[in-house]
């Protein structure tokens, strides 16, 4: 894939909007495309927060291991970003991510996510509300577990 296919699906993601053509070249230049296939993961729980992951195609389950086995978290799809939590609170993973079918994404080094956070207020704040989503998510699954 080149460059300039590359930066076309960063533009695509609600998330890289207002940032300029040219960091999004750097960022495409800088990121690794990754393909998994179907029960692959892209990291465990307790893995060191290295990178985070844009998908672009495919989908992923967020689980964790709870008493009766494995608990589905969340199902994400594309340009959705997973693995954003560990670097941001510089933790090891905190859940396990795995293709549900063929997945492809872009792996955004630690470092270069946290320039583009640095440099790029909007990212952080979209960033921030995603977490605060999926935290409400999962307590609203966590009650209803409960309930």
């Amino acid at each position: 894939m080149t460059l300039d296919t590359e930066v076309s699906s960063l533009r695509q993601v609600p998330l890289f909007r207002g940032v300029e053509p040219s960091r999004l070249k750097l960022l495409a230049f800088t990121s690794e495309r990754v393909h998994f296939e179907a029960g692959q993961q892209l990291f465990a729980r307790g893995d060191a927060a290295d990178a985070a992951y844009l998908l672009l195609e495919g989908s992923a389950e967020v689980s964790i291991d709870g008493p009766q086995g494995p608990f589905r978290l969340a199902l994400l799809g594309a340009n959705a970003l997973v693995g954003e939590m560990g670097i941001l609170a510089d933790q090891p993973r905190s859940a396990t991510v795995a293709a549900l079918d063929t997945l492809t994404a872009l792996r955004i080094d630690r470092t270069v996510f946290l320039e583009l956070l640095g440099q790029f207020p909007q990212i952080g704040i979209a960033v921030m509300r995603e977490l605060a989503l999926r935290l409400e998510q999962t307590n609203q699954q966590l009650a209803q577990s409960q309930g």
